[in-house]
Order: structure tokens, then sequence, then C-alpha cells
């Protein structure tokens, strides 16, 4: 179903507080019972009442006064029930869920063409729920039962608004609003006669009257010259405008927001065989994202803001998940935060010849279109998540032709062309090329750098063109971690993600992690909170960079499901950790960083994603002995709105120096090499190149002369200033209830170096990659 409108004149009354009968976590071999007391005035004369459920998991009989009223055997549905005169002002909803463990058990054809082992069951192929709660590697439970999205109990008057559907298109400077809508009478009121579209927003007000059939469906088209567009935040303002219905110039419907943006490529392009390269509104996205984690509902928006903040501009919602709610999608309207959208199905191999399920999965992927398909926010369809893949490995043709079939291949584009979806749709991620996990094609899950331990320069050399999965690695947070706590693992896998963290440890920093897990543990977990950030800025800056062929990538995942060291960009309780503080500074939407072009030198690399011309000074320096500056050069750059560029740094310097340490003809004569970009007379990029081997060795804080004072920022933020006289790396900035905004910098001799904190300022304290122990941060003299 469509969003929900606010009709005026109606009541909607939020169904909260349902109790459990039963006791313990919920489980897939017990029933569970919930049960609601509603207290709601009985509807009057001409009055309708409509019980909707947002999602009830999973095989669920729902009782109003002990009487069944509904069947539910899909989580992903929602549905409404018609009440009127069934209230008594004292009443009882009743949600009986019934084990699966009974229904997984029994025998059923056609017979599974491969088992995957992400799942404990594969017989859940049957059966429309999630797969979160039910992988014993990364999600192992418990599985959400009941229901689990918002219920409430809608009173109508005169008139019903539903089925809505909102088609905003741009054509040249224009905008154009398709709207349809049923606008059906109440209680024996008269069957309405007008209707009129209103826009309000940026762009001015505009109207236009829509035609009502005798059908009661209103539709029709409304006109906005010269419309405000709509952007992802980082490459300009997301503008929105209200949309509302005037029924008869007397009822109100709001209908929600939409934007104006032209996406390419659109709905016919053809991702497996030329993979994805989103443009907006003309201006090229290099797609930085993550996979999407399931939240409570108060902390959804606090979630995407530490996203945006960050530098993300996507979230992916993979099938192995649930459909993101109305708020969710609202939110990413609002905060110009694309949305990759996967249909919920992952890894199995679904049996859409049987009739109950194909009609589950209809009725599934119509409402679920209905509900994302013209929002602004919306970049990708995608069908599954690694069927294909999995069909392929499993050895059942080469993925594409039998793990696709009519479900992935058929039936959902085509629903998705029916619901006028203006976006492109993958089959699969990943797919595409002879076989779907090769990474050079099509759309690639990439873990070259990361779980299969290749190289760094695997980033470049593998050809990823885009990756709808990638850089799962065990990223430690701000606070003290045990070995093991919340690091994922494969099922089946002698090792796990911290072992493959460990491995880059080692080979970033020169020191055997095991060794010095030993020996010092607070050190320890200091560089593994810097290989994690080190490994994505490194990836993301060679995908970044204007000649590669990759548009974009996605991180598994963002935030953690539970404490510890999990894929999380973000931990449990939604903190940006190290690892992303350090990303942040390749994805900012203007960022700088450094590419090691071999005997080709250093390149610096600038972006300027938002929507007004960059004037800057790039400055670049070389560094010996972590103490001295010796070679400096400086330019005046303009880059263009969505633009680019990049300068060698040699030829900045006018001459070959060796920075990138390539050609070996004697001793190192640097160990650093320093980019800092400059705008309005302040700092708004650096990056910083070890051309021998990053600073391992720690030193105390007097021989670095590193200094740190904090002094009150706006906005409650407290702004610490680091300086230094000798070279310090990695720097991170903690302490209890705090949160570093943009820490995990270089320091470089000689220079100072501002890092943001939210929250608590009492007692800070400094850590870094060469640091003995930490600093405490101290009060700056007024």
């Amino acid at each position: 179903m469509p969003r929900w409108p606010e009709v005026s004149g109606h009541e909607v009354l939020p169904l909260a507080g349902w109790a459990v009968d039963e006791d313990g976590p919920p489980s897939d071999d017990q029933p569970r019972t919930f049960r609601l007391r509603l207290t709601a005035p009985v509807p009057g004369d001409g009055e309708q009442a409509v019980l909707r459920f947002g999602g009830l998991a999973t095989l669920c009989t729902v009782e109003l006064n002990g009487e069944p009223i509904l069947r539910s055997e899909s989580m992903f549905l929602e549905h409404a029930v018609d009440v009127t005169g069934r209230l008594t002002g004292d009443d009882e909803l009743v949600v009986r869920c019934e084990p699966l463990t009974e229904v997984l058990a029994q025998r059923r054809r056609p017979r599974q063409r491969w088992r995957t082992r992400l799942v404990a069951d594969s017989s859940l192929r049957f059966v429309r729920t999630a797969i979160h709660g039910r992988a014993p590697g990364f999600s192992p439970g418990p599985p959400i039962v009941g229901p689990w999205r918002p219920a409430r109990l809608e009173i109508r008057r005169r008139v019903a608004v539903d089925d809505v559907a909102l088609r905003p298109r741009l054509k040249g400077a224009d905008g154009t609003l398709e709207v349809r809508a049923r606008v059906a009478p109440v209680g024996g009121a008269a069957a309405p006669r007008t209707a009129t579209v209103v826009l309000d927003g940026p762009s001015g007000r505009h109207e236009a009257e829509l035609t009502v059939g005798p059908d009661s469906v209103a539709h029709g088209t409304l006109s906005a010259p010269d419309v405000e567009r709509w952007w992802p935040h980082t490459h300009g303002s997301p503008a929105l405008h209200d949309v509302a219905l005037l029924i008869d110039g007397e009822v109100e419907a709001k209908l929600g927001r939409v934007g104006f943006r032209a996406l390419e490529p659109g709905p016919d392009h053809q991702v497996e065989r030329d993979s994805l390269a989103l443009r907006i509104n003309g201006a090229p996205v290099f797609v930085r994202g993550a996979v999407w984690t399931p939240v409570p509902d108060e902390e959804v928006e606090p979630t995407l803001r530490a996203a945006r903040e960050a530098g993300l501009n996507l979230i992916r919602l993979a099938g192995i998940g649930t459909y993101g709610s109305d708020s969710l999608h609202d939110l990413c309207d609002e905060l110009g935060m694309l949305v990759w959208q996967d249909f919920m199905f992952a890894n199995l191999d679904y049996p859409i010849s049987e009739p109950e399920l194909r009609a589950l999965v209809e009725a599934e992927a119509r409402q679920e279109l209905a509900r994302v398909v013209g929002r602004p926010s919306l970049a990708v369809l995608c069908g599954n998540s690694e069927v294909e893949q999995q069909a392929a490995m499993f050895g059942v043709g080469r993925g594409s032709e039998e793990g696709r079939g009519e479900l992935f291949g058929e039936l959902l584009p085509a629903l998705a062309r029916e619901a006028g979806a203006d976006v492109p749709y993958a089959p699969s991620a990943p797919c595409g090329g002879d076989l779907p996990f090769h990474p050079g094609t099509g759309i690639a899950n990439y873990f070259g750098v990361g779980g299969y331990r290749r190289p760094l320069s695997d980033a470049r050399t593998a050809g990823v063109r885009f990756a709808s999965e990638c850089l799962a690695l065990a990223n430690v947070p701000d606070r003290d971690v045990a070995d093991g706590e919340g690091v994922p693992r494969d099922v089946g896998s002698p090792w796990d993600f911290a072992d493959v963290r460990d491995h880059y440890l080692r080979e970033l920093y020169g020191v055997d992690p095991d060794a010095l897990r030993e020996a010092d543990r607070a050190r320890y977990l200091e560089l593994s909170r810097a290989t994690s950030g080190e490994l994505m800025a490194y990836v993301f800056g060679e995908w970044r960079r204007a000649a590669s062929p990759c548009g974009g990538g996605i991180v598994l995942w963002l935030r953690d499901l539970l404490p510890g060291a999990g894929w999380g960009l973000l931990d449990h309780e939604g903190r940006p950790k190290p690892a992303l503080r350090r990303l942040r500074q390749v994805l900012a939407p203007v960022a700088c960083w450094i590419v090691d072009e071999g005997l080709g030198g250093l390149d610096v690399h600038v972006a300027n994603d938002g929507p007004e011309p960059l004037e800057a000074e790039l400055r670049v320096a070389l560094i010996a002995d972590s103490e001295r500056i010796v070679e400096e050069a400086r330019e005046e750059i303009a880059i263009p709105a969505h633009g680019s560029a990049h300068r060698n740094v040699e030829g900045l310097l006018g001459r070959f120096l060796d920075v990138s340490y390539a050609y070996r003809f004697g001793p190192p004569a640097y160990d650093a090499v320093l980019a800092v970009l400059e705008s309005g007379g302040r700092q708004v990029a650096q990056a910083v190149h070890f051309p021998v081997g990053r600073p391992a060795e720690p030193r105390p804080a007097e021989e670095l002369g590193l200094r740190a004072e904090a002094r009150p920022g706006a906005d409650g933020i407290t702004e610490v200033e680091l300086s230094a006289e000798r070279l310090v790396h990695a720097v991170r900035v903690f302490g209890p209830g705090a949160a570093a905004l943009d820490d995990q910098a270089t320091i470089a001799p000689g220079e100072r170096h501002v890092v943001r904190v939210a929250g608590e300022a009492a007692e800070l304290r400094v850590a870094a990659a060469n640091l003995e122990g930490t600093l405490p941060v101290t009060a700056a003299a007024h």
C-alpha cells in the first residue's frame, strides 16, 4: 500500500503497548501471543473504522474480541481491515503468531538446487519472512516475531483517500506531477465531485484540477514551471514540495512531499552488462553508501544523520533484512540520502512456481513499489542479494540463467515497469559477466581487499565498476572490546574478520598483531582502529579518482547489531567508529586524497561535488625524519561545481624527487608527503602518504611535542586544537560520553588541526598510532 495520507476530519490512533503472553526472546520454535486493549471511542453514524497493520511476522491470526478478523502469511504485507460496527469502546486485539518450525519441516517441491550456508534452514525459501535473525554467521537471532511495524486505528468521515500514486518528472527546466488516488465516499456520504491537487514549496504554489471518474478515482497532471530540483546532499540541496488534495473544496488530504530530479541511467539500463554509473540532474554522482541495518524507530533519524555527516550518500536496504518504513523513506527524501532497494530475497532458491508463494510475492512487490516509486531518493531497484552468486558457486549454470529465473528476470522488473519506476533494475547483487562474482563486470560484491586478503593494489587491478557490497571489516569502536566481541564469522570458516584485520595491520604497520596484543593490548586496539580506516580510505580513494571505472561502493554495513567489533561503520549505539571518521576524509563532498601511481609518482586528487565552484589553494609538502618540511609548493586551483581535478606532486614541486619511492636510487629522503586544501583562509581537506611505511614506533607526547587544548564551539560542540613538533599519525580524540566527529587525521610538524567533539568534554584524551599511551586534553587559557 502507498503512504497513508493525512485527511482532515479523520482520526488516526496509534496502537502501541502490546503485551506478550510468553516470557523470553521470540523464536521460530514457540508460539507467541500479543494482546492490546482498545479503549477508543465507538465510531458514530456515517463513520468508518479501519484497523491497519504495517507488518505482522510471520504466520499470524488477528482476533478482535475473540473473533478472527485477519490471517497473515507474510511479514512483508500491510493489511487494512474494516471493523465498522464491531468496536464497543472496550475491545481486545490479539495477534497469535504460530511457530515456523512445523511449517519449515514440511517436505515441499520443487527441491532446492543449492544449499546456502547463510541461513540455518533453507526451507525459509517457502515463507515470506526475513533472513535477519536467522543467519548464524552475522545475525543469529532472535528473529522478528509479531507486530513489527506500526499499527493504527483510523476513524474515517465523509471520504476515504487510498491508493495514492505520485509520479514527479522533469521535462527540461519544468516539473510535472502525475497524481492518482481513490477518493471513495464513506458512510453514505455523496460521492466526491471535484478534486484539486496543490503543490507548494520552494518553486511556489501550483494547482491543477483532477478528473474524478465514476469509480471514485481522481487522476491528472500538474505542471510546475522552472521547478527547483532535488539533489543528493553531497551535490546540492534536497528540495521538496508538499502535495495536498482538496476534495469538493472542503476536505484536505496531505499526500506527503515530492522532489523533482532526473536520474540516469533509467529503467531500460542493463546493469549486468553495463554496470552502474549514476547521474542526477546531469551531474555524475560517485556513490558512497552502506548497507542499512535495523534500528529502533526513534533511532532511524540520528543513524541517517550520522551517515550523512560522514559523507555517505546512499543506503542499501538489502534482501537479508526488511523493507524500510515510511518514516525512513521520508527522511531519506528530506536529508538527500539515496536508496538502493532490494526486494527481500537472498541466497535461497525461491520456488516461484508455487501458486501460494507467487501470490504473496506479487502482493508484496506491488505494495512496496507503491511505497517507494516516485520518491526522489529511490536510485536503484534490485531483485535480490546473492541469489545468482549462490547458483553459480554451487554449479547451477552460470548463475544468471538459472539463478535469475522468472522471479528476478521477468516478474519483478515487469511489476516495477507497471508501477512507473524510473530507476535502473538490477536482477541480483552481484550480477553480470561470465560469473556474477567476477568483480570486473556488472555489479560486484568486492571483498578482495578485505575477506580475501588481497593486496591493496587489487582495488585497482580488479577493475570494479560498482560494488554493491564491499569492505566487511571488524571495525573496533572507541571503547575497549574483548577478543572476539561482536566479530562476524562466515559459517564454516576457520577464520573471522578480526583475523582479516590483523592481516592488514601487519601489512600496514609492520608489526606482529598476536605479539602486540599480548604485550600492549591498548596499542593493538589503537592500530586496529587505524587499520580499518586506512583500508577503507585507500579503496574509496582509488575508486573515486576521475580515471577510475568505478561508479561507487556500498560498505557492509552501516551499524552494528551487537556490541563489539562488528562490520558497522557505526557502533551498536549509533556512534561513528574511528574507521568511519577516517573514511570521511575521502568521502566528503569537498575532499583531497593521494594516489600512488608507482613510477608515475604521486597524484593529489581533489573533488568538489557541491553545487558551487571551488576556489582553493593546494599545498604539498615533503616531510623528512617526521619533523622537517624540506620541500613545499602551492598552487591556486579552480574546480567547477560537480567537478574534480588532480595534480602530480613532482609536477607541482617542479622536479624529480622520487616522492613515491619507486625508483629507489638511494635511501628514502622523505617519510611523508602532505597535501592540504585551503579555501577562504581555512583548511577544508587534508591527505598524507607514507612512501616507506606508516609511523608505528610509539613515542612519548613530550618527544612528539604534541599538545591538545579544548575550547567551546558553536551548537554545543567542543573544539580540540591539536599541534605537534613531529608528525603524529591517526590521531583520535575520545572520552566518556564524547563523540569525535572528524579526527583520525595526521598532524604535520608545526601544523595545527581542530577536531570537533560532541557530547561530554570533561575527560577527553588523545591517542595516535605513534603516540605512547594517551594524552589528556587541557582547557585552553582564556
